[in-house]
C-alpha cells in the first residue's frame, strides 16, 4: 500500500518508464504480469486518493466516457504537404533544385520510410503531454488528445521537463490489423478494408474507451521550430534532433539513414523497393529531407510544399480488370475527363469500379475500347488509373467527344494543352454542381449542411444557377424540396448567414475555384488586395493586364501561372457578373491585414508563452509586423521571452540560462510602440 503522494508519483514514473521500454525501445525489463500488478496497485491508490492523480498517469490510457465532438486546433506553423515524385528522374530533378539553391555547400539528406498512417501533432509543456491534434487542412486540425492518450507509444510524460511540439504518424501494424479483423470476423462484424483507414477512424472515435481497444502505434518525425532550437538545446541537424527526441522518450523511426550525395541517395531509395515489405507496417514510399536546418531555411518553401523535402512514392499495387464502358467527368474548372467504368476489383484495400484515363490523348495512346482487359493501379496509392491494355476485345476505340456531356456546349482545347474544356463556365450544369459544392465546402465558405445531395436538389429545382444565388435562397422555397422541411430550411438559411458573416476575402477567393489558386496563395493575395474591389480596380486598367500581373507576381510565393489565371477569371464576363452579384448581395468580405513596417524589432527573436489577454497568434503577427521573429523555444539566439500567466518553469529557467530578457504584456506593448 502506498502511504504518501511521493510514493505514488515514484510508482507512476516507474510504470511510465516500463511502458516506454516496451512500446518505444522494444526492450522490456519486466514481464507483462509484473507490469499489470504494478498498474493495479497504482489504480487502487488513485481510487483511494483521487486528489493525488496526475494527468500523465499510465491509468489514463484505458479511455473515458464518450464525447460529443472534437474541438478545433489552429496552428501558428501549418503542417505543409510534401511534393511527390515517382521515379529516379523526378527525384534527380529535386536533387538538382536543392543543389541549385545551396551552391557548393556540403549536403546531407535524411531518408525515412513514409508510414501510411494519419498525421498528428503532439504538444508537451514542461514534459507533460497537453494536446494532440490531427493534421486537418494543415492549419486547422481536431483535438483528439483523449484518444491519443490511449496510444501506448504516445509519451504522457517525457524523461525531462522539455516544452516542445512534435509531428508524426499514427498507424497500425500489419499484424495488429490482422488481429482486429480476425476478431471482427469472429464477432460477425464487417471487415475493415485497410490499416490506414482503420487507424484514422480509430482516432476519430468519440468513445475513447473503444479507441483504447485498438492497437495503434505512433512514430514522430519532426520537431516544430527545430531550425531555431532542438528539444531542450540547439541542434544543427534533423538527425541530431531525432536522436535527442529519442533520449526524451519520444518514439522515432529506427530505419532512418543519411545520404551525402546523389549516388548514396538513389542507392538508399533502390534498397527500399523490396525490403519495405519486411517492415511491420505499411510504407507507401520514402520521405527525403535536407538534414541541415540552416540549409532548410535557405531553401525555404512554396505556398504548398517545403523546397527541402520530397516524398518518393513506391510503385503501387496493380491488378487487371475489364472495361464496361466510358463516362465523362466535368470538373469545376471545365475540364472534361474520360473515366473508364470497370468490372469491380479489389485494389490496395478498396473496391475499384472506375479509373481515370487522364485525357483523350491517353485514350488514343492506349487504344482502349469496351470489353478490353486493362492493368490499373493507384497513383500515389489513392486515385485508380489505367496503365495499359493487356487484352483487346476487338471493339472500336472510344472516340473523343465534341460537345460537353452536361450542357452540350462545343468543347475546346487550349493551345499546347491536352485537356478538353467546356467554356460555358458557371452556366454549365456539370461545372455548376461541383462549383457550388466546392464553394460551400468547409475549407471555403463553410456553409454547414450544404453537401452534394442538397446542392443537387437546389440546382435541379432551378433555385441556384450560380454560386451567388446561394445568398438569395428563401426558407419557404427550400422547405418544398424532397425530404426537407421548415426546420431544415431555416437551418440552411441560418448557416448561409453565418458563412456570409464569418467569411474572409481569402476564403471567398479560394471558394471561387479559380484554376491554380489554392488556399495559401489566396491568403497571400488577400493580404495585399484585401477585398474584391481592389482586384477589380487593378484588373480594369487597360494595359493588357501588365500592371495586374506585375502586382500579383510581386507577392511572395505567387508566380505567373497563378497571376494569369486570376486575371483571366476576373476578366471573364460571366465570372465578373457573378462576382458583382455577390457584392450586391453583401458578400464582400474584407481581409484582416496586419501591415508590415520596418521597426525597431528587426532582427530580434521572441518566444511567447503563458496566458495572455489575446491569442498568441495575434501577438505573433504584431511582432512580425514591426520586423521581429517569433520561435517556439528559448535558446541563446532568443532576445526576449514574453511571459504571461501560468508560464512554465522550463522556459523561465532557459531564459535565465541564456541571459534572455523576460517581458510581461505591458513591456511588450511598450517595445512594439517603440
Amino acid at each position: 500500500m502506498l502511504q504518501t503522494r511521493e510514493e505514488y508519483l515514484r510508482l507512476a514514473d516507474e510504470l511510465t518508464e516500463h511502458s516506454r521500454r516496451y512500446y518505444v525501445d522494444a526492450n522490456p525489463t519486466i514481464s507483462d504480469v509484473e507490469y499489470d500488478k504494478l498498474l493495479k496497485k497504482l489504480e487502487k491508490c488513485e481510487e483511494d486518493n483521487p486528489s493525488w492523480m496526475v494527468d500523465w498517469s499510465p491509468s489514463k490510457r484505458v479511455g473515458h466516457a464518450p464525447i460529443s465532438s472534437f474541438n478545433k486546433v489552429t496552428r501558428d506553423t501549418p503542417m505543409l504537404s510534401l511534393d511527390n515524385t515517382y521515379d529516379a528522374d523526378e527525384l534527380r530533378a529535386f536533387h538538382d533544385r536543392v543543389i541549385g539553391g545551396l551552391g557548393d555547400e556540403p549536403l546531407e539528406y535524411v531518408v525515412e520510410p513514409k508510414i501510411d498512417g494519419l498525421g498528428i501533432e503532439l504538444t508537451y509543456t514542461d514534459g507533460i503531454f497537453v494536446l494532440g491534434s490531427t493534421r486537418g487542412d494543415g492549419l486547422t486540425g481536431e483535438d483528439v488528445s483523449i484518444n491519443l492518450r490511449t496510444v501506448h507509444g504516445v509519451a504522457l510524460k517525457l524523461r525531462e521537463p522539455a516544452s516542445l511540439v512534435v509531428r508524426g504518424e499514427v498507424f497500425m501494424t500489419r499484424e495488429a490489423f490482422a488481429r482486429v479483423n480476425e476478431k471482427r470476423l469472429a464477432d460477425g462484424d464487417a471487415l475493415f478494408k485497410n490499416a490506414r483507414n482503420t487507424a484514422a477512424g480509430t482516432l476519430k472515435l468519440q468513445d475513447s474507451s473503444e479507441a483504447a481497444k485498438r492497437p495503434l502505434m505512433v512514430t514522430l518525425y519532426e520537431l516544430v521550430g527545430a531550425e531555431q532550437e532542438g528539444a531542450t538545446e540547439h541542434q544543427d541537424t534533423h538527425f541530431q534532433t531525432l536522436e535527442r527526441l529519442k533520449e526524451l522518450g519520444i518514439p522515432v523511426s529506427d530505419h532512418n539513414t543519411v545520404a551525402t550525395n546523389w549516388d548514396e541517395l538513389i542507392a538508399a531509395v533502390e534498397s527500399w523497393r523490396d525490403r519495405r515489405h519486411a517492415l511491420p507496417f505499411e510504407a507507401d514510399g520514402l520521405v527525403i529531407k535536407v538534414n541541415s536546418y540552416a540549409q532548410r531555411a535557405k531553401l525555404g518553401s512554396t505556398s504548398k510544399y517545403p523546397r527541402w523535402a520530397i516524398a518518393y512514392k513506391f510503385p503501387a499495387e496493380q491488378v487487371t480488370t475489364t472495361v464496361l464502358g466510358l463516362s465523362h467527368n466535368v470538373g469545376r474548372t471545365g475540364a472534361v475527363t474520360p473515366v473508364a467504368d470497370l468490372e469491380p476489383v479489389e485494389l490496395a484495400g478498396t473496391t475499384v469500379k472506375r479509373a481515370s484515363l487522364h485525357n483523350w490523348d491517353q485514350v488514343e495512346r492506349l487504344g482502349i475500347g469496351k470489353g478490353d482487359r486493362v492493368l490499373i493501379h493507384k497513383a500515389g496509392e489513392i486515385i485508380p488509373q489505367v496503365l495499359s491494355v493487356t487484352e483487346k476485345a476487338g471493339n472500336d476505340v472510344f472516340r473523343e467527344p465534341t460537345n460537353c456531356p452536361s450542357c452540350d456546349s462545343v468543347l475546346v482545347r487550349e493551345e499546347g494543352k491536352v485537356a478538353l474544356l467546356c467554356v460555358a463556365s458557371m452556366t454549365c450544369g456539370g461545372q455548376l454542381q461541383e462549383s457550388v459544392e466546392f464553394f460551400a465546402g468547409r475549407k471555403q465558405m463553410n456553409i454547414d449542411g450544404m453537401g452534394e445531395k442538397l446542392c443537387g436538389l437546389l440546382i435541379d429545382a432551378d433555385l441556384i444557377s450560380s454560386v451567388a444565388d446561394i445568398f438569395t435562397l428563401k426558407a419557404e422555397d427550400i422547405a418544398k424540396l424532397d425530404r426537407l422541411g421548415e426546420v431544415s430550411a431555416n437551418n440552411l438559411i441560418s448557416a448561409i448567414e453565418t458563412a456570409k458573416r464569418d467569411a474572409s476575402f481569402s476564403r471567398l477567393l479560394t471558394a471561387l475555384g479559380i484554376r491554380h489558386l489554392g488556399g495559401s496563395a489566396a491568403k497571400a493575395i488577400a493580404q495585399k488586395y484585401n477585398r474584391m474591389a481592389a482586384l477589380f480596380e487593378l484588373a480594369d486598367i487597360d494595359d493588357g493586364g501588365e500592371s495586374f500581373l506585375e502586382g500579383v507576381c510581386a507577392i511572395d510565393g505567387i508566380g505567373a501561372v497563378i497571376a494569369q489565371s486570376l486575371y483571366d477569371f476576373v476578366h471573364d464576363p460571366t465570372n465578373r457578373a457573378v462576382l458583382e452579384r455577390l457584392i450586391e448581395l453583401g458578400v464582400d468580405p474584407v481581409e484582416k491585414v496586419v501591415a508590415k513596417v520596418e521597426g525597431g524589432l528587426s532582427g530580434k527573436t521572441f518566444v511567447i508563452t503563458g496566458t495572455l489577454s489575446a491569442p498568441r497568434g495575434e501577438f505573433k503577427a504584431r511582432i512580425e509586423a514591426v520586423g521581429g521573429k517569433v520561435t517556439g523555444s528559448v535558446s541563446k539566439s532568443t532576445n526576449y521571452l514574453v511571459a504571461g500567466e501560468k508560464t512554465g518553469k522550463s522556459k523561465l529557467s532557459a531564459a535565465e540560462k541564456h541571459g534572455v530578457e523576460v517581458l510581461d504584456e505591458a513591456a511588450l506593448e511598450a517595445l512594439i510602440a517603440g
